[in-house]
């Protein structure tokens, strides 16, 4: 017996010996996956599942990424061919890990408000833009490669690596972090090519009243712009509810409402994580997630719409995300968002995601020495390290514009009261129910329904540690249209109701890529929607904290929510 199993550790030994040659022969293939080369696949794909390769594998588990080699063409949706992708595969490309910018030989690049700039800066922007602008196809720093990046990472171009699923870096917590880094390697780019280290973008600070009109800078020379709405140029105020449509409020009308609704997006609205960055989203088709954060759905979505030109199917440029980007103001209106992910962070402690599928999540961009740069999440969480900053401004007329209720809070229980008479016969269910085609219930000519609270009485405790939430889920619209509705909580007039009143709890607002990936239907990569939004504050005001129930009321914005659909409403609680 003994000599058996010494012939047996042998054989296997030998085996092992002269199996090893193959098996250290390993190429990378083009899509990242490593492959043994020279072995039978089913033993190649045993040592690749074995201890040998598990390190490696479990290394590559967290986050998402592009598959460089799977860049997809794409066309209008009336077949007109758009070319987002690069002239030659960035897979072909040497890739070299980011590093910060050394701080001693770096000085600070301050981001002004755009408004506040002065000449001398604009004509170094100018110049810096126009050199962008003369660059070749072929150079990725020039300006239509740029504009073209948010093409390629906006439209599902790319698939993730190692997975045969898109992905897009809007609706979910990729949202603020590529637009980072995209502001960040083009500043850059712009500072070297007019040999200027302390050179930075500017931000459009639509946010506060001094900046809610297009700074001037951008009606003039390289900064302007033909595709735009020009009904809406200076000295027009800024609609950060656009609904595609005007909303005929006189400018001072017009502001109150602009700073309310950043009250509620930055401040009551988006006290937990999730709330404002947006739904965590997983490596592979079972991690997709669809539920943007509140600053993206507006001021983000509504401003991009309301710049881009009224002459064009989706209000192109800035009002379709494969082609925002061709408009100089793109930079501008993302510096603010940028600026105000700092802002809110230090609003709310400084909230951070610990999570390595989101740390790890990494993207490629040129640097100014057109190098290919793979640069993670976690690397661009600090603007400090990034070597730039903000130049400070007023917030407080937004932080100080808590709505207060339409209707005082006493009269308004009282027809709620009578409402929930007249309904009580019928069966209280946060499902909407199904429309005629067994599909959610269309939006049409908008929904009120009555929602039940699972949890009345909290402590205060619970509610510093939880925030009550407002689920809209499952909701459905065709991917090629303008789609916005309104959310309100025990609304008793819905003709006077808007963002400056208590009622008003969100909004959904959906911008059409612009474009569809070759051989697929415009509905191809259509995915139902989550909305949430944080409402123990509303309750609060509304003097509704201790109702079982609350009436939720879905008011359409726009003429496609007819083709909208929605399956239902919750609560639950987020930490």
């Amino acid at each position: 017996m003994e000599a058996k199993k010494w012939g047996i550790i042998i054989v296997s030994v030998v085996f092992f010996i002269k199996a090893l040659p193959l098996v250290l022969v390993v190429k990378e293939s083009t899509d990242g996956h490593s492959t043994l080369i020279g072995l039978k696949p089913t033993i190649a794909k045993v040592l690749q599942g074995g201890l040998w390769s598990r390190g490696k594998r479990e290394a590559r588990t967290s986050g998402v990424s592009p598959n460089l080699t799977t860049c997809h063409q794409s066309t209008s949706p009336s077949g007109f061919p758009i070319y987002c992708c690069p002239p030659r595969s960035k897979s072909e490309e040497a890739i070299i890990d980011f590093k910060f910018p050394d701080p001693s030989s770096s000085p600070l690049r301050v981001r002004r408000a755009a408004n506040l700039v002065d000449h001398n800066y604009i004509t170094k922007y100018n110049k810096a833009l126009s050199i962008m602008k003369s660059l070749p196809h072929t150079d990725p720093r020039s300006f239509t490669r740029q504009a073209n990046l948010h093409c390629l990472y906006c439209t599902g171009s790319y698939n993730q690596k190692h997975s045969n699923s898109g992905f897009n870096i809007h609706k979910s917590w990729l949202f603020f972090p590529w637009h980072r880094m995209m502001l960040y390697f083009h500043e850059r780019i712009l500072g070297n090519l007019i040999g200027d280290d302390t050179f930075a973008l500017p931000f459009w600070s639509w946010d506060i009243p001094e900046g809610m009109v297009i700074p001037e800078m951008y009606m003039n020379a390289s900064l302007f712009h033909r595709e735009r709405d020009f009904s809406h140029f200076p000295p027009n105020v800024v609609d950060l509810d656009y609904r595609n449509k005007e909303c005929g409020l006189n400018p001072e009308d017009q502001i109150r409402t602009n700073l309310a609704l950043m009250y509620r997006q930055m401040v009551s609205g988006a006290k937990k994580t999730e709330l404002f960055m947006g739904c965590p989203y997983k490596p592979g088709d079972a991690g997709f997630c669809n539920a943007p954060g509140t600053i993206e759905l507006a001021p983000h979505n509504t401003v991009h719409k309301w710049v881009g030109s009224n002459s064009n199917p989706s209000r192109e440029d800035m009002g379709a995300f494969y082609s925002a980007a061709r408009d100089p103001i793109f930079y501008a209106h993302h510096a603010n968002i940028d600026r105000l992910w700092e802002v809110w962070r230090n609003l709310h402690n400084e909230m951070t995601i610990n999570d390595p599928d989101w740390l790890e999540s990494y993207f490629y961009f040129y640097d100014e020495k057109l190098q290919l740069n793979k640069i993670k999440v976690g690397d661009v969480l600090d603007a400090t390290k990034l070597g730039y900053g903000y130049e400070g401004v007023d917030i407080s007329p937004w932080l100080n514009a808590r709505p207060k209720p339409s209707v005082p809070p006493k009269i308004a229980r009282h027809i709620l009261k009578k409402r929930e008479v007249k309904h009580s016969l019928q069966p209280q269910s946060n499902h909407i129910g199904s429309g005629p085609n067994g599909t959610g219930r269309s939006l049409g000519t908008g929904l009120t329904i009555r929602v039940s609270r699972p949890r009345i009485h909290r402590s205060k405790k619970d509610k510093e540690k939880e925030e009550e939430v407002l689920v809209v889920h499952g909701i459905d619209v065709k991917v090629d249209v303008f789609v916005k509705f309104d959310v309100y909580v025990n609304v008793v007039n819905e003709t006077i109701i808007g963002p400056r009143f208590s009622e008003f709890a969100g909004t959904f607002v959906h911008i059409p890529s612009g474009v569809k990936l070759a051989g697929q239907s415009n509905d191809a990569e259509r995915r139902k929607t989550d909305l949430k939004l944080g409402i123990a504050e509303i309750l609060e005001d509304l003097e509704a904290e201790g109702d079982e129930n609350i009436w939720v009321t879905l008011l359409p914005r726009s003429q496609s929510c007819v083709n909208t659909t929605v399956d239902g409403i919750r609560i639950d609680y987020f930490k």
